[in-house]
């Protein structure tokens, strides 16, 4: 083994050796003892932390390979541990390996000797390790005041009452200056009232403060103290306690006015210095500095109270009249929303969230408009609000859109500008007004009215288009006499002229079909109603369009319901209302199909229903709104006048009800016939 070399290693230390080897033992206490360390050894890791448990120690050299709980398993223990997380730590290894080398390091060890070592390279690497921890020890004591400084300023930047600022401070003195108790009194107002908080000898904080003698501590504040107090008799002490051998009383004071005092007591005088006596008086001052913080801060309180019962109730009445706002916004019967200039929704009501295409307002609010409504064409739809947002005025648009059932809905949508206060759009609100019924009454009206003025115009010159047609056919009959007697004889240009004579007798009684219904749409239906069974006409008007046999490949199904309320009206008329929709039915299903005839209540029994359907080809709907316009017609030249639905809607206008129709191409067409029924007195109930 070398000689061990000859240094200046730290002075009064203690080494604890740990090696299963008593030879190893003994020859590495006779080495560190003759470089002037204390030494203690032991045989395995239990006894090592017997021994770290009872006596003060510096270093640990221990072998890697102990019985039992081996040498990096000990490691990690004195890490765990507070009392020995700092305490440096030799790790001896008979294997120069380089992963138990990183296992040691990551055990927590301060250095790794691969043995066989030198005993000179060994006490060098101990002493430079003692060194550096009583290096760190000193820089941890002169952090000490700082440390404890800072952290007793962060507690008290949230302490805001008084409680808090004494608790604080207590606590922190207790624990920073290790004292054996440690009181903090702080008086709120001028009346003598203080705020109290006692650390006794458990670490428990006791409110009730039992162990202050408050007249003594009260008769030295009223003397208004400006230094501390350093006491060591028995009847000078502030606390009640007999083990205490020594107070120390710092005055909390703030622009020369005591508020309070910070009392500290230690079982041995050794126990406080100087160091104790700077924590001790820099927490008064912080103390002295949050009590008067926290007094400004109740004070603001107090004044603040009536301001915030204010406040508190103009926000109330502002969130009332903002519920109430909305509330109103959602009641209106329209759709509607607001977006700002970047396009991100702001407002969304409840009736844009329903219907076939509502959105949720919660999925709407914070979008861009473009990104929630997508069914919109996208140029189009930002031209409409960028004008809106440039030009500053009301817009109105009015847009057709279609339900999943395929029927037509009319929209107004109107783009309202909303302006701040210097004037500029800042917001666009959208409204949209469902004018389906709108457009639809304003177009039977019209509807109406041009029936109207062609049953009068009908009315003034069918008599006179019929009396020279009824000429021109008797001039034709008479000539077709005379041809066929031979009086012409019998020549190619009598053939002709034949041909001519049936032409004019056949157009001449084709006009003569168009005056007639001229005529009868004309003609005012008004009379005597009499109760008639829905039922009845349906179920009749099947037969006589069985027995007409218009179409073979059609099959006629017929569906009344049961116990039906009668209506008012003419039996001949609405049923010939209803041949007329069969048979255009009918004719549009020139391959075969099926018509179906229903009747069935209406809502709440006040009203009946017939409805007659097809699976024709359907209307186009560009053609829905002029179906029951005169002379309107999609069939062929001479297959049809245009005025059999007119002439179905004047009938069913006259018995007070209502005709619709939900027709696509390729699905066929069904008319819906709407009457009110009667009460007992015979009377229309709707």
């Amino acid at each position: 083994m070398s000689v061990v070399a000859k240094g200046s290693p730290p002075k009064d230390t203690t080494l604890l050796i740990v090696d299963d080897d008593a030879k190893a033992r003994r020859s590495l206490r006779r080495a560190f003892e003759r470089d002037g360390h204390c030494v203690i050894t032991v045989g395995d890791a239990t006894a090592a932390l017997r021994k770290l448990h009872h006596e003060r120690c510096d270093l640990v050299v221990l072998n890697a390979e102990l019985p039992g709980v081996n040498g990096l398993a000990l490691c990690r223990l004195l890490r765990a541990q507070l009392a020995t997380k700092r305490l440096p730590v030799v790790v001896l290894a008979a294997r120069d390996e380089e992963r138990g080398k990183d296992e040691a390091l990551a055990a927590g060890a301060d250095d790794f000797v691969v043995k066989p070592f030198s005993t000179n390279e060994l006490v060098t690497r101990v002493n430079a390790h003692l060194g550096a921890a009583l290096r760190e020890r000193a820089l941890v004591g002169s952090n000490r005041e700082l440390a404890f400084l800072a952290d007793l300023g962060r507690g008290l930047l949230r302490a805001l009452e008084p409680a808090q600022v004494v608790r604080h401070v207590a606590g922190a003195t207790y624990e920073g200056a290790q004292a054996a108790i440690c009181a903090a009194v702080v008086q709120t107002d001028a009346a003598g009232e203080a705020v109290t908080c006692l650390f006794d000898r458990e670490g428990s904080a006791d409110g009730n403060a039992s162990l202050i003698r408050r007249d003594r501590l009260r008769a030295w504040l009223d003397s208004a103290p400006v230094t501390s107090a350093r006491l060591t008799a028995a009847d000078e002490f502030f606390l009640r306690d007999d083990a205490h051998l020594l107070e120390y009383a710092a005055p909390i004071c703030f622009e020369k006015r005591t508020l309070g005092a910070l009392i500290v007591a230690f079982d041995r005088a050794e126990d406080f210095g100087e160091t104790e006596a700077r924590l001790v008086d820099a927490a008064a001052q912080l103390a002295a500095l949050a009590a008067h913080i926290s007094s400004l801060y109740a004070a603001s309180r107090a004044a603040s109270a009536s301001l915030a019962r204010q406040v508190e109730q103009r926000t109330a009445e502002a969130e009332a009249q903002r519920r109430f706002t909305e509330a109103i916004i959602d009641s209106l019967p329209v759709s509607l929303y607001a977006i700002d200039r970047s396009y991100r929704v702001v407002a969304w009501n409840r009736n844009r969230e329903l219907g076939v295409q509502g959105i949720a307002r919660h999925e709407a609010i914070g979008r861009n408009i473009f990104d929630v409504l997508t069914r919109q064409r996208g140029e189009t739809f930002g031209r409409e609000f960028a004008r809106a947002f440039e030009v500053g005025e009301i817009e109105r648009i009015e847009q057709e859109t279609e339900t999943a059932g395929g029927a037509t809905q009319h929209w107004l949508i109107s783009k309202v500008p909303m302006r701040a206060e210097d004037g500029e759009v800042s917001h666009v609100i959208t409204v949209g007004e469902d004018i389906t019924a709108r457009v639809e009454a304003n177009r039977a009206v019209a509807r109406t009215e041009k029936l109207a003025a062609v049953g009068r115009l009908a009315a003034g010159v069918v008599h006179e288009i019929n009396n020279p047609l009824a000429t021109i056919s008797a001039c034709a009959e008479a000539l077709e006499s005379r041809v066929a007697e031979g009086v012409f004889g019998r020549s190619a240009e009598v053939d002709e002229l034949r041909e001519y004579l049936g032409l004019i007798r056949d157009e001449a009684f084709r006009c003569k079909s168009i005056t007639n219904g001229l005529l009868d749409f004309s003609r005012a239906r008004a009379g005597r109603y009499a109760p008639v069974s829905v039922g009845n006409v349906v179920m009749s008007s099947s037969r006589l369009l069985t027995l007409q046999r218009r179409n073979a490949a059609v099959e006629i199904l017929v569906d009344v319901a049961d116990d039906m309320e009668d209506v008012s009206g003419d039996e001949g008329q609405l049923q010939q209302a209803v041949i007329t929709l069969a048979e255009n039915g009918i004719d549009a299903m020139p391959d075969g199909g099926t018509l179906m005839l229903r009747a069935r209540p209406g809502e709440r029994g006040a009203s009946v229903v017939i409805e007659v359907g097809d699976t024709g080809t359907g209307i186009p709907q560009e053609d829905i709104a002029k179906i029951f316009d005169p002379f309107f017609t999609t069939k062929e030249i001479g297959r049809g006048t245009g005025l059999g639905l007119a002439v179905c809607y004047g009938i069913v206008a006259e018995h007070g009800g209502r005709i619709s129709v939900d027709s696509a191409l390729g699905r066929g067409t069904t008319f819906t016939l709407k009457l009110p029924t009667t009460s007992r007195d015979g009377d229309r109930t709707a």
